[in-house]
């Protein structure tokens, strides 16, 4: 359990760090210029936090863990980032598909940044993961 826990924080935390600097400096202005009024004008912290907590949950299970057992960095980051292509996937395509004049550049910007981002936090995970469990 100490492990998973491990894991888990390890990549949540990456994960906050990383997109919030995405989010907040380098990518700023473009999701503003972008959506204009499909964007809140302050996000939902609680849909936010949500999000968060369950992503990397998801990530932990699907991922880090099998890439542990397997002794895998290389596990870590291919499915890493699958498993972010994926899920990013599936929200900006449904966007896409729902939202009458979603960015479509925003879209496919923001697939690539899933697959990313969580390839590098998965291979985080497992380094701090397995750096603890040789200590």
């Amino acid at each position: 359990m100490q492990k998973f826990l491990i894991s888990y924080f390890s990549l949540l935390i990456s994960l906050l760090v990383i997109d919030l600097v995405w989010l907040m400096i380098i990518a700023k202005n473009m999701y503003r210029s972008d959506m204009g009024d499909l964007m809140a004008s302050e996000p939902r912290l609680g849909a936010a936090l949500a999000f968060y907590l369950l992503y990397a949950l998801g990530a932990t299970i699907f991922v880090v863990v099998p890439a542990l057992t397997k002794q895998s960095w290389l596990h870590a980051l291919q499915f890493g980032a699958l498993f972010g292509f994926f899920c990013y996937m599936t929200y900006d395509l449904t966007n896409l598909a729902i939202i009458r004049n979603f960015p479509e550049k925003l879209a496919y910007i923001d697939i690539a940044w899933g697959a990313l981002v969580t390839a590098i936090c998965c291979c985080l995970a497992y380094g701090i993961t397995n750096w603890f469990d040789k200590s």
